[in-house]
């Protein structure tokens, strides 16, 4: 099969094959491109070395944004091309970075540590795709599934378990069982990660297509990085008003948000305003006479309730105080 490749990334995997190097397209353009999506972001892997990188480049048009790690950011053509060097990984002490890396010849032993099946396919002109974990299947599928066993991909950096829901909203996929399972266990690893990186992702996933149904589909999952979201569930409201749970009422009313025409600052705002709206629906909850649940004041206490979530996730200063607002 024959990939169109952006021409920058075509003209530095040409070069790095000149100079005698293997080098492929990897990740996340790969996955796009046999989507048929517009890849934004085109990284490279290959064998040569970071020095040897920059060596065959020039300093002027090299990146040193990660030596340790193998990764040279080159500059071509007005654009920013990551490349890294193959790789393995040792152990993750801090369930976020591997504590060594390892450089090695061979781009199946580095497709082996990455994320998600779908993410671990390469390509190179003349050689074709490279897909050892049946990624490919699983786009047509439309399933994120880990890389072998999706809990120690979990234990190694929990952010893949934020990640894997919101490429989920973003690609309209659903989670593996086995993945879904391990996530779901391991949901409480994602408070080890830093507020900045949580909020990054729930921002992105908001901000997809499917957001709606996978709010609707993972909140037990994404309980893990907002625990407030765990009472909504099951949280039932009188049907005279409500045909859902509270936490079922917020992923659909995501789900048909409409911000289109709204600058992203906005649009933004909206968007966790429609999130954060009815979290505080349960430690509001009374039972009347009726028999019928009621929330008095949940507005008020669902505002000091967004404001601390969006403090506690190091939010922009405009969206804390709109949203909560």
């Amino acid at each position: 099969m024959k990939l169109t490749l952006d021409p920058g990334a075509a003209a530095l995997l040409d070069a790095l094959h000149a100079a005698g190097y293997a080098a492929y397209v990897v990740g996340g353009c790969v996955r796009d491109s046999l989507l048929g999506r517009t890849a934004h972001d085109w990284d490279l892997c290959t064998s040569a070395l970071p020095q040897q990188v920059m060596e065959l480049f020039g300093a002027e048009q090299c990146i040193p944004t990660g030596l340790q790690h193998g990764t040279v950011t080159i500059k071509y053509g007005g654009q920013l091309y990551e490349t890294t060097t193959f790789r393995t990984e040792g152990s993750y002490t801090d369930g976020r970075h591997p504590d060594a890396v390892q450089f090695v010849p061979d781009v199946r032993e580095d497709l082996a540590r990455r994320d998600f099946t779908i993410n671990a396919m390469a390509y190179a002109p003349g050689e074709g795709l490279i897909d050892l974990y049946g990624g490919r299947s699983d786009l047509h599928a439309c399933l994120m599934r880990c890389v072998g066993d999706p809990e120690e991909r979990f234990a190694e950096d929990a952010l893949r378990i934020l990640r894997a829901v919101r490429l989920a909203a973003q690609l309209d996929f659903a989670l593996e069982e086995a993945t879904e399972r391990a996530a779901l266990d391991m949901r409480q690893s994602i408070q080890n990660i830093s507020a900045e990186r949580i909020y990054t992702e729930l921002d992105k996933l908001l901000a997809a297509p499917a957001a709606g149904k996978v709010l609707s589909r993972y909140g037990r999952i994404l309980a893990g990085a907002v625990p407030e979201i765990e009472p909504c569930i099951g949280c039932t409201q009188p049907g005279r008003w409500h045909c859902y749970d509270v936490w079922q009422h917020t992923a659909v009313a995501v789900e048909l948000l409409d911000v289109a025409g709204m600058d992203d600052k906005n649009a933004r705002i909206l968007r966790w305003s429609v999130f954060l709206h009815d979290l505080a629906k349960p430690e509001c909850r009374t039972v009347g006479p009726d028999g019928a649940a009621h929330f008095p004041g949940h507005n008020q206490a669902g505002s000091k309730m967004a404001r601390s979530i969006l403090l506690r996730l190091k939010a922009p200063t405009y969206l804390v105080e709109r949203a909560s607002a």
